[in-house]
Protein backbone atom coordinates (compact mmCIF):
# COMPACT_ATOMS: atom_id res chain seq x y z
CA UNK A 1 0.00 0.00 0.00
CA UNK A 2 1.08 3.34 -0.99
CA UNK A 3 0.41 5.97 1.23
CA UNK A 4 1.36 9.47 0.75
CA UNK A 5 3.38 11.78 3.61
CA UNK A 6 2.03 14.92 4.63
CA UNK A 7 4.30 17.92 4.73
CA UNK A 8 3.34 19.30 7.81
CA UNK A 9 1.50 18.12 11.20
CA UNK A 10 0.29 20.01 13.58
CA UNK A 11 -0.89 19.57 17.47
CA UNK A 12 -3.33 21.99 18.99
CA UNK A 13 -4.23 22.34 22.53
CA UNK A 14 -6.48 25.05 24.30
CA UNK A 15 -6.03 26.33 27.89
CA UNK A 16 -9.18 27.97 29.06
CA UNK A 17 -8.75 30.94 31.15
CA UNK A 18 -11.09 33.10 33.74
CA UNK A 19 -9.01 35.78 33.54
CA UNK A 20 -6.06 36.90 30.78
CA UNK A 21 -2.19 36.60 31.86
CA UNK A 22 -0.49 39.72 31.19
CA UNK A 23 1.70 38.33 28.89
CA UNK A 24 0.99 34.22 27.40
CA UNK A 25 4.01 33.24 25.59
CA UNK A 26 6.04 35.26 28.68
CA UNK A 27 4.41 32.97 30.98
CA UNK A 28 4.80 29.81 28.48
CA UNK A 29 8.50 30.57 28.38
CA UNK A 30 8.80 30.71 32.10
CA UNK A 31 6.69 27.58 33.20
CA UNK A 32 7.79 25.45 30.03
CA UNK A 33 11.72 26.51 31.58
CA UNK A 34 10.96 25.68 35.58
CA UNK A 35 8.16 22.65 35.02
CA UNK A 36 9.74 20.73 31.95
CA UNK A 37 12.66 18.33 32.85
CA UNK A 38 15.46 17.76 30.16
CA UNK A 39 16.26 16.76 27.53
CA UNK A 40 12.32 17.93 26.82
CA UNK A 41 12.83 21.17 28.06
CA UNK A 42 15.27 21.96 25.50
CA UNK A 43 13.03 20.56 22.78
CA UNK A 44 9.76 22.64 24.18
CA UNK A 45 11.90 25.85 24.53
CA UNK A 46 13.63 25.55 21.11
CA UNK A 47 9.75 25.28 19.54
CA UNK A 48 8.58 28.05 21.45
CA UNK A 49 11.55 30.14 20.09
CA UNK A 50 10.69 29.63 16.68
CA UNK A 51 7.71 29.96 14.18
CA UNK A 52 7.15 26.21 14.89
CA UNK A 53 5.01 27.09 18.29
CA UNK A 54 2.40 29.57 18.48
CA UNK A 55 0.54 31.11 21.38
CA UNK A 56 -2.60 32.75 20.65
CA UNK A 57 -4.70 33.89 23.42
CA UNK A 58 -8.21 36.31 22.54
CA UNK A 59 -11.56 36.30 24.30
CA UNK A 60 -13.52 33.15 24.28
CA UNK A 61 -16.13 34.23 21.59
CA UNK A 62 -13.70 34.93 18.92
CA UNK A 63 -12.62 31.14 18.72
CA UNK A 64 -14.80 28.47 17.31
CA UNK A 65 -17.06 27.05 20.18
CA UNK A 66 -15.84 24.34 21.83
CA UNK A 67 -17.77 20.82 20.90
CA UNK A 68 -18.96 20.22 24.48
CA UNK A 69 -20.90 17.26 23.21
CA UNK A 70 -18.05 15.41 22.02
CA UNK A 71 -16.20 16.73 25.18
CA UNK A 72 -18.67 14.85 27.12
CA UNK A 73 -18.21 11.69 25.18
CA UNK A 74 -14.72 11.62 26.34
CA UNK A 75 -15.12 12.11 29.64
CA UNK A 76 -15.34 15.77 30.34
CA UNK A 77 -17.79 16.29 33.43
CA UNK A 78 -20.92 18.61 33.90
CA UNK A 79 -18.65 20.50 35.86
CA UNK A 80 -15.95 20.84 33.30
CA UNK A 81 -18.49 22.16 30.47
CA UNK A 82 -19.40 25.05 33.06
CA UNK A 83 -16.18 26.22 33.19
CA UNK A 84 -15.56 26.08 29.49
CA UNK A 85 -18.59 28.04 28.69
CA UNK A 86 -17.83 30.80 31.87
CA UNK A 87 -14.65 31.39 30.43
CA UNK A 88 -13.52 34.76 29.54
CA UNK A 89 -10.26 33.55 26.88
CA UNK A 90 -8.61 30.85 25.38
CA UNK A 91 -5.19 30.26 25.02
CA UNK A 92 -4.45 28.15 21.81
CA UNK A 93 -1.06 26.60 21.65
CA UNK A 94 -0.06 24.97 18.18
CA UNK A 95 2.96 23.89 17.48
CA UNK A 96 3.91 22.35 13.76
CA UNK A 97 6.69 19.94 12.45
CA UNK A 98 7.64 17.31 9.65
CA UNK A 99 6.39 13.81 10.30
CA UNK A 100 8.76 11.48 11.64
CA UNK A 101 10.31 11.42 15.40
CA UNK A 102 10.46 12.73 17.69
CA UNK A 103 7.01 14.26 17.12
CA UNK A 104 8.05 17.28 18.41
CA UNK A 105 4.28 19.27 17.15
CA UNK A 106 2.57 17.81 19.87
CA UNK A 107 5.07 16.34 22.57
CA UNK A 108 6.15 20.37 22.34
CA UNK A 109 2.27 21.69 22.29
CA UNK A 110 0.69 19.17 24.79
CA UNK A 111 4.14 20.24 27.18
CA UNK A 112 3.76 23.88 26.58
CA UNK A 113 -0.50 23.49 27.44
CA UNK A 114 0.35 21.67 30.10
CA UNK A 115 2.39 23.31 32.28
CA UNK A 116 0.21 26.47 32.12
CA UNK A 117 -2.87 24.95 32.83
CA UNK A 118 -1.08 23.27 36.05
CA UNK A 119 0.38 27.28 36.78
CA UNK A 120 -3.03 28.51 36.81
CA UNK A 121 -4.95 25.63 37.83
CA UNK A 122 -7.51 25.80 34.59
CA UNK A 123 -8.32 23.10 32.06
CA UNK A 124 -6.45 22.04 28.85
CA UNK A 125 -8.07 20.16 26.25
CA UNK A 126 -6.63 18.59 23.29
CA UNK A 127 -8.18 19.82 20.15
CA UNK A 128 -7.48 16.69 18.48
CA UNK A 129 -9.80 14.61 20.44
CA UNK A 130 -11.50 16.49 22.09
CA UNK A 131 -10.77 15.84 25.41
CA UNK A 132 -9.94 17.65 28.72
CA UNK A 133 -6.59 15.98 30.33
CA UNK A 134 -5.64 15.97 33.36
CA UNK A 135 -2.48 16.56 34.85
CA UNK A 136 -1.62 13.00 35.71
CA UNK A 137 -2.49 12.06 32.29
CA UNK A 138 -0.38 15.26 30.47
CA UNK A 139 2.28 14.29 33.01
CA UNK A 140 2.03 10.49 32.05
CA UNK A 141 2.00 10.97 28.46
CA UNK A 142 5.12 13.65 27.69
CA UNK A 143 8.24 11.60 27.11
CA UNK A 144 10.74 10.23 29.65
CA UNK A 145 14.14 11.01 29.47
CA UNK A 146 15.17 7.91 26.91
CA UNK A 147 12.11 9.70 24.50
CA UNK A 148 9.88 6.45 25.44
CA UNK A 149 5.90 7.47 25.28
CA UNK A 150 2.74 4.92 25.59
CA UNK A 151 0.91 4.75 22.98
CA UNK A 152 -2.46 4.48 24.49
CA UNK A 153 -1.89 7.93 26.07
CA UNK A 154 -1.67 9.54 22.15
CA UNK A 155 -4.55 7.32 20.62
CA UNK A 156 -8.15 5.97 21.83
CA UNK A 157 -10.21 3.01 21.04
CA UNK A 158 -13.74 4.06 20.78
CA UNK A 159 -16.11 1.60 19.88
CA UNK A 160 -19.48 1.52 19.17
CA UNK A 161 -22.04 -1.39 18.96
CA UNK A 162 -24.43 -2.14 15.75
CA UNK A 163 -26.41 -4.81 14.58
CA UNK A 164 -23.83 -7.18 13.23
CA UNK A 165 -21.10 -6.50 16.16
CA UNK A 166 -18.56 -3.55 17.35
CA UNK A 167 -17.46 -0.80 15.45
CA UNK A 168 -13.94 -0.08 16.48
CA UNK A 169 -11.33 2.88 15.50
CA UNK A 170 -8.59 4.11 16.57
CA UNK A 171 -7.80 8.17 17.10
CA UNK A 172 -4.83 9.43 17.19
CA UNK A 173 -2.59 7.75 14.16
CA UNK A 174 -3.23 11.09 12.52
CA UNK A 175 -0.84 12.79 14.91
CA UNK A 176 2.15 10.59 13.35
CA UNK A 177 0.58 11.14 10.05
CA UNK A 178 -1.07 8.10 9.73
CA UNK A 179 -4.47 6.73 8.62
CA UNK A 180 -6.65 5.46 11.35
CA UNK A 181 -7.44 1.98 11.60
CA UNK A 182 -10.97 0.44 11.94
CA UNK A 183 -11.97 -3.12 11.83
CA UNK A 184 -16.39 -3.39 11.78
CA UNK A 185 -18.38 -6.55 13.44
CA UNK A 186 -16.33 -7.55 16.22
CA UNK A 187 -18.40 -10.05 18.05
CA UNK A 188 -19.09 -8.59 21.52
CA UNK A 189 -17.72 -11.46 23.58
CA UNK A 190 -14.24 -9.75 21.83
CA UNK A 191 -14.22 -6.31 22.97
CA UNK A 192 -11.31 -6.40 25.33
CA UNK A 193 -8.66 -8.77 23.11
CA UNK A 194 -9.40 -7.25 19.54
CA UNK A 195 -9.05 -3.89 21.60
CA UNK A 196 -5.70 -4.86 23.28
CA UNK A 197 -5.15 -6.55 19.48
CA UNK A 198 -5.61 -3.28 17.82
CA UNK A 199 -3.73 -1.38 20.02
CA UNK A 200 -0.62 -3.62 19.45
CA UNK A 201 -1.09 -3.24 15.99
CA UNK A 202 -0.99 0.66 16.03
CA UNK A 203 2.46 0.04 17.63
CA UNK A 204 3.59 -2.17 14.95
CA UNK A 205 2.04 0.27 12.08
CA UNK A 206 3.56 3.22 13.33
CA UNK A 207 7.28 1.11 14.05
CA UNK A 208 6.72 0.10 10.26
CA UNK A 209 6.03 3.86 9.55
CA UNK A 210 8.96 5.88 11.16
CA UNK A 211 11.02 3.45 9.89
CA UNK A 212 10.48 4.33 6.16
CA UNK A 213 10.02 8.24 7.34
CA UNK A 214 13.97 7.84 7.95
CA UNK A 215 14.30 7.49 4.47
CA UNK A 216 13.06 10.83 3.94
CA UNK A 217 10.39 9.59 1.19
CA UNK A 218 7.23 11.51 -0.22
CA UNK A 219 5.55 8.02 -0.01
CA UNK A 220 5.29 5.21 2.64
CA UNK A 221 4.81 1.34 1.48
CA UNK A 222 3.16 -0.28 4.14
CA UNK A 223 3.02 -4.31 3.46
CA UNK A 224 -0.91 -5.87 3.06
CA UNK A 225 -0.09 -8.47 5.71
CA UNK A 226 1.07 -6.95 8.83
CA UNK A 227 2.29 -9.19 11.80
CA UNK A 228 1.66 -8.06 15.08
CA UNK A 229 2.81 -9.97 18.40
CA UNK A 230 2.22 -9.53 22.21
CA UNK A 231 5.80 -7.17 22.20
CA UNK A 232 3.68 -4.62 20.12
CA UNK A 233 0.56 -5.27 22.63
CA UNK A 234 2.88 -4.83 25.40
CA UNK A 235 4.83 -1.61 23.80
CA UNK A 236 2.14 -0.07 23.14
CA UNK A 237 1.13 0.00 27.13
CA UNK A 238 5.09 1.19 27.91
CA UNK A 239 5.81 -2.57 28.83
CA UNK A 240 8.00 -5.34 27.80
CA UNK A 241 7.30 -8.79 26.66
CA UNK A 242 9.38 -11.61 26.61
CA UNK A 243 6.97 -14.13 24.73
CA UNK A 244 7.29 -13.80 20.88
CA UNK A 245 3.67 -14.94 20.04
CA UNK A 246 2.55 -13.13 16.96
CA UNK A 247 -0.49 -13.40 14.10
CA UNK A 248 -0.88 -11.97 10.69
CA UNK A 249 -3.61 -8.92 9.84
CA UNK A 250 -4.54 -7.95 6.56
CA UNK A 251 -4.79 -4.34 5.69
CA UNK A 252 -6.98 -2.34 3.21
CA UNK A 253 -7.09 0.98 2.48
CA UNK A 254 -10.65 2.32 2.36
CA UNK A 255 -10.18 6.18 1.48
CA UNK A 256 -8.71 7.71 4.76
CA UNK A 257 -8.67 4.68 6.86
CA UNK A 258 -7.16 1.49 7.10
CA UNK A 259 -9.55 -1.06 7.50
CA UNK A 260 -8.28 -4.45 9.63
CA UNK A 261 -9.32 -7.73 8.19
CA UNK A 262 -8.30 -11.29 9.11
CA UNK A 263 -5.42 -12.83 6.71
CA UNK A 264 -8.18 -15.21 5.69
CA UNK A 265 -12.03 -14.77 5.22
CA UNK A 266 -14.47 -16.98 6.71
CA UNK A 267 -16.70 -17.93 10.27
CA UNK A 268 -15.02 -16.92 13.49
CA UNK A 269 -12.02 -15.34 12.34
CA UNK A 270 -11.35 -12.55 14.59
CA UNK A 271 -11.70 -14.79 17.76
CA UNK A 272 -8.96 -17.68 15.94
CA UNK A 273 -6.47 -14.49 15.80
CA UNK A 274 -7.33 -13.49 19.39
CA UNK A 275 -7.20 -17.33 20.67
CA UNK A 276 -3.49 -17.42 19.12
CA UNK A 277 -2.58 -14.41 20.22
CA UNK A 278 -4.05 -14.08 23.62
CA UNK A 279 -4.54 -17.91 24.65
CA UNK A 280 -6.73 -20.52 23.85
CA UNK A 281 -8.74 -19.25 26.50
CA UNK A 282 -10.50 -15.96 25.29
CA UNK A 283 -14.17 -15.72 25.34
Amino acid sequence: MTLPVPETLHGTYAVVLAAPPADPRALAREQAALRIAPPLRDLVLGMLDSPLLTVDMRPTVEFPPLPADLLAVYGATERDLATIEASSHLLAIRAAYRPGWPPAHEWSARAVAGMVGAALSVPVIDVFTPQILDQAQILRSLPDPSGHIRLTDWILLPHTAGPDGIWFTTKGLARFGLPELQTENVPPHLLEPWGRLLNGLARRVLDLWLNELSRQTTTVELPRLVSVGLQDVAAAQGAEETMRREVNVRLRLDDDILTVLPPVEGPDRLEILCAALFGTGVT
